[in-house]
């Protein structure tokens, strides 16, 4: 309602304030009885109210429509007591899967289940088993949507920030407010008023009854703004008392709800209430607005005007921003109420509606259309992936049609190529996509690692359509695609798989293993499960033409190349005798040919520059989300490596492992020398030295590129010293290569980087190269003499930068490793090492172990040991061994559960080994290596100075494959695995058992709903110990859907803790991801679920 004074200013005095009394004797009816409301009514409205309002524990198991997954509380109150129902908000039932629990007032916790949520209006209803609450009397909330007025003093009362109960109080201020707007890509409510009150609530209010002083719900509580002036909005109640009686017409509570069908209809139009004084403005003629007035209600000030139309809905073409509303089927409408009333009556039917578009009276007929018919109701899950049909919510949103293929959440496949969340996709594999069952079938088609185009555009950049390459998952890290489907009547989506699973085969030109679709005929094989050698990816959207012209032109070369291979491959054996010579002649020419055009180093090119150009490869490594272990801090990272082997079975590529993190990762290879980009695999992750080897299959680069890469020549001795003038080379961003001469300023310096706040893989016992000048953080390559031989990686080093005591920013600095080790390596996988085997290209390969002293080193100078008591023949031995360093080694510390933790303490100097002064970390390597030649049974006869006196001790070593973690599970959205050797750095494992760490958790499982998050062990569940992930999976496959887990953990910094979670086989069923050597993939294995 508007200010009587601002409509009657011109009246006399005695006609306004008789008018005014009127005005709020409709307004505030009637005035008296809310005057002598004491604080004893609003004690009995509270005493019967409170036991009905319930706190609801929410998780949304999937991002879906406008809500993102996650975990939270809001509020509720009972409604219907026999029939066990509980209104709340839309935006707390969520649109898409949630799991939630009622709390009441005496703490009994009941589960609820999802009956109803509004399409667009901001509510919504839970059903309950009233049988289920046994030692609470309590009774229903009346609702009262009439009883809201100007002036009512109500209470707010809910679960507010927290609190169990919280209540507020305020005053209602206005009735006619506009709908909120919350966010610009999520849920907003329109086409109502909102009643505004100066009540303060705050998170976990939403869903609170607004009651007066008789105990009845007046509205309901949906938001509020945080300022200076607090205020809320509230919801009014009218539709809910609509949508509560189709509710009510069902019987009381069963074992399963039945489903009810709420007509509701839309035009896809939403309108405003403007003032008639703007209104005019848009050119209302005079006779129209004095029917409006006379036909509406007394104390009318406005009329609804369109908004905004979405494109594609019955109102599109008709209507346009700025008609003014006059009437509908011959009714004056000038009120929400009476507009959605009349559209909830006329679903699938046609109505006329009377406009006026700048003073010209226009009518027309639209069908009102059901407005459950373009809200979603199933969705595609694929790799981490929500997608579904464009809801009417987001298409208002993004002026979009309703029903386009949405992205949800992108997941893992569809970032990794670069979709953003709410992309809208338009064409996959170069087949339209209208709806959802275009893109299904279209992935029924792919096999695994096949890489196909995607269009997608965005409302952030609407009018050009982008497009990208997307890879379809060569390993089993999620899942096989499902659709899940909305059960109105058990409030869970059901999931069934997209299709069938064995239609996913294993790409072509992978592992050197050779597959066939035969469901595909052989021009869509061709075009869905394109190889790895004929696709290019784009860099960046804004040089699309350029880099399309570009790949124009190497496709021709290619294609020619092809031509030519495939002439001489099937000529028979007569004409291979006549003709044999010219061909090869000619494909001889051709290939000399197109090798010239790949020399792409420029003239004045250093020697160094242009022999290690076809050695250079830029790694692109991407992460998933679900296996995310060892600490990686990101699921993307790129980086320059160099080719040190290259044969026509196998190539490896030594990298850093800032990034190549850890073995759960896809590598992409893009080569300096030819314009190719094929998948590599993590073969090898040095346990202490930061590289990591990445393997790729030769045949995969083509006759051509095969002949134009190869490997660089290692040169790790002599060592590099001071002085001694080096050539930095490696790739920029554009895969052109950089170099330049610098200076060896530092060729043993000590490397010491801090534990990061999540631990993960750190750099210790290395000596690093410095050199004078480089290229910044960001740029990795090699270190090469004159001639182009690499002396050292140019690698990064993850790092974090910290600021003041609870701030730190992940961080990588640069710097030289020597290749020695590498070389090391090499040697024994090129030799056949005494290792485990492990399929490469279709060739098992034996790989090398690592015998390494599990103790983290530093250096201190001899000049400082001295202080320490260190005697002058040692220090004399030392010198001797090496008159550059001059330095001793001390304990840092050792890693837990190692051989050498109770033997070794922090502070211990190490003199010599085996008899044999040590002075540097290679010395320690050395000896270790010896080991594996001898009889010692792996142990190190180390001679030590500690406190004063000098230890003789007898100290195993330990050995480490280079596999990495190669096992992890998820349990309730919790990712558990083996400590890695960063958390057991700390120096700490708990005694109970530290075999089951969490290394991550996931949005919207039960243990981010419980609050079992990461940098801890499980040690126990249910009171039975888990010391390992073989018992953890034997306790945890016992227990059933639904049940409450007692879970004890340990946290990094020792302490214990006890806590329970209710397990969900429904929505996060137990699985595990285990790499399978013989088959060199990642398998994925049910462990729990609804079905087993």
């Amino acid at each position: 309602m508007g200010d009587p004074l601002e409509r009657l200013g011109l009246e006399t005095e005695m006609e306004l304030e008789s008018t005014i009394k009127e005005e709020l004797c409709m307004e505030i009816d009637p005035p008296f009885k809310e005057s002598v409301a004491t604080a004893e009514d609003w004690r009995k409205a509270l005493n019967k109210v409170v036991p009905a309002v319930v706190v609801l524990r929410i998780t949304a198991c999937r991002a879906f429509d406008t809500e993102p997954a996650g975990a939270g509380s809001a509020t509720g109150f009972v409604v219907d007591k026999r029939r066990g129902i509980i209104l709340t908000n839309r935006h707390v039932v969520k649109p898409g899967p949630v799991v939630a629990e009622a709390m009441f007032v005496n703490r009994e916790e009941i589960t609820v289940h999802p009956i109803y949520r509004d399409p667009v209006h901001d509510f919504g209803f839970f059903g309950y088993n009233p049988d289920a609450v046994q030692f609470l009397d309590y009774e229903e909330i009346p609702l009262a949507p009439e009883a809201a007025c100007v002036g009512l003093e109500i209470r707010v009362v809910g679960n507010d920030s927290g609190e169990k109960v919280s209540i507020l109080a305020g005053t209602l201020a206005r009735l006619d407010r506009d709908a909120p707007q919350y966010k610009k890509d999520g849920y907003n409510d329109f086409n109502t008023f909102y009643l505004q009150a100066a009540s303060g609530t705050k998170g976990g209010s939403s869903g609170s009854p607004v009651i007066d002083w008789q105990g009845r719900a007046v509205a309901l509580n949906a938001g509020g703004k945080s300022s200076s002036s607090a205020s809320a909005f509230f919801l009014p109640l009218e539709r809910v008392v609509r949508a509560l009686k189709f509710l009510q017409k069902g019987d009381s509570y069963r074992s399963k709800w039945e489903a009810v069908s709420i007509p509701r209809g839309t035009l896809q139009a939403t309108f405003l209430h403007k003032g008639f004084d703007e209104i005019r403005r848009l050119g209302l003629q005079s006779e129209t607005e004095q029917m409006a007035r006379h036909a509406s209600a007394q104390g009318e000030t406005g009329m609804l005007v369109v908004d905004s139309v979405v494109p594609g809905g019955p109102a599109h073409n008709h209507l346009e921003p700025g008609d003014v509303l006059v009437w509908v089927n011959g009714e004056v409408i000038t009120q929400f109420l009476k507009l959605e009333t009349l559209l909830d009556d006329s679903v699938e039917q046609k109505i006329e509606l009377q406009i006026e578009r700048g003073g010209t009276p226009l009518s027309v007929q639209l069908f009102v259309q059901d407005l459950h018919s373009i809200t979603p109701a199933h969705f595609l899950e694929v790799s981490g992936a929500v997608i579904h049909a464009l809801s009417y919510q987001q298409a208002r949103n993004f002026r979009f049609q309703c029903g386009l293929v949405y992205v949800s959440e992108p997941g893992y496949t569809l970032s990794r190529a670069g979709v953003p969340r709410h992309a809208i996709i338009k064409k996959f594999a170069s087949e339209e996509i209208s709806k959802l069952e275009d893109l299904i079938s279209l992935l029924s088609k792919l096999s695994r690692g096949a890489r196909v185009p995607l269009e997608y555009i965005s409302y952030t950049d609407r009018h050009r359509r982008k497009s990208v390459l997307v890879t379809v998952d060569r390993h089993e890290w999620y899942a096989s695609p499902q659709v899940y489907t909305r059960d109105d009547s058990s409030g869970l989506w059901t999931a069934k798989p997209a299709f069938q699973p064995e239609s996913m085969l294993l790409s072509s030109a992978v592992n050197g293993e050779a597959t066939h679709m035969e469901h595909i005929d052989q021009d869509n094989h061709q075009k869905l499960t394109d190889g790895v050698t004929s696709m290019e990816t784009s860099c960046e959207h804004a040089s699309e033409e350029l880099h399309s012209q570009d790949e124009t032109g190497i496709g021709s070369q290619k294609q020619l190349v092809e031509e030519d291979m495939s002439s001489d491959g099937v000529v028979d054996e007569c004409s291979l005798n006549e003709t044999g010579e010219v061909k090869l002649e000619n494909k001889t020419t051709t290939e000399n040919a197109v090798l010239r055009d790949y020399q792409g180093v420029t003239a004045n090119a250093s020697i160094a520059e242009q022999v290690i150009e076809p050695t250079l490869v830029m790694c692109e490594v991407h992460v998933p989300s679900s296996c995310m272990l060892d600490g990686v801090h990101s699921q993307h990272f790129s980086g320059t490596g160099v080719i040190i082997y290259h044969s026509q079975s196998m190539g490896l590529v030594a990298v850093d492992k800032n990034t190549v993190a850890i073995s759960t990762s896809d590598v992409m290879l893009s080569f300096a020398a030819y314009p190719i980009e094929i998948p590599g695999e993590v073969v090898f992750l040095h346990p202490v030295h930061n590289y990591a080897l990445v393997a790729y299959d030769p045949l995969a680069l083509g006759t051509v590129g095969a002949s134009v890469v190869r490997a660089a020549e290692l040169l790790p001795e002599p060592a590099l010293r001071r002085g001694d003038s080096v050539y930095l080379v490696g790739l920029n961003r554009s895969l052109q290569v950089t170099s330049r001469k610098s200076v060896v300023t530092n060729p043993c310096a000590a490397l010491n980087i801090r534990s990061a706040d999540c631990p993960r893989y750190r750099a210790t016992n290395m000596e690093i190269i410095e050199i004078d000048i480089d290229f910044g953080s960001s740029f990795s390559g090699v270190l090469t003499d004159e001639h182009g031989r690499v002396q050292a990686i140019w690698g990064g080093f993850s790092t974090q930068l910290r600021f003041g005591s609870n701030t730190s920013e992940d961080h990588q600095i640069v710097r030289g490793i020597p290749v020695y080790a590498i070389s090391q390596v090499l040697d024994k996988i090129i030799s056949g090492a005494n290792g485990p085997p492990l399929l490469i290209n279709g060739v098992k390969r034996s790989m090398p172990l690592v015998r390494i002293l599990e103790v983290e080193l530093y250096p201190t100078l001899l000049s400082k040991a001295r202080s320490f008591g260190l005697s002058d023949n040692w220090i004399q031995a030392l010198v001797k061994k090496d008159p550059v360093r001059r330095q001793v080694l001390r304990v840092k510390a050792c890693l837990a559960g190692s051989k050498a933790e109770n033997l070794l303490e922090q502070g211990d100097m190490v003199l010599a080994v085996n008899k044999e002064p040590v002075t540097c970390f290679r010395n320690i390597e050395n000896v270790c290596q010896a080991l594996d030649n001898g009889d010692n049974d792996g142990n190190l006869s180390m001679t030590i100075f500690r406190q004063g006196c000098e230890i003789d001790l007898l100290v195993g070593t330990d050995v480490s494959d280079g596999n990495g973690t190669t096992r992890v599970i998820n349990w309730c959205g919790c990712i558990v695995q083996d400590p890695h050797p960063a958390v057991r750095a700390l120096g700490f494992l708990p005694e109970e058992g530290h075999g089951v760490y969490v290394a991550r958790w996931c949005n919207g499982s039960p243990v981010h709903r419980y609050g079992l998050y990461a940098l801890q062990w499980i040690v126990e569940v249910n009171g039975k110990p888990t010391p390992d992930l073989d018992a953890f999976v034997n306790v945890t496959k016992e227990l059933e859907h639904g049940e409450f887990v007692r879970v004890r953990t340990v946290h990094l910094n020792g302490k214990p803790r006890v806590l329970t979670l209710k397990q969900d086989l429904h929505y996060w069923p137990t699985w595990e991801v285990r790499f399978d050597p013989d088959t060199a993939i990642w398998h994925r294995r049910i462990i729990k679920s609804l079905d087993c």
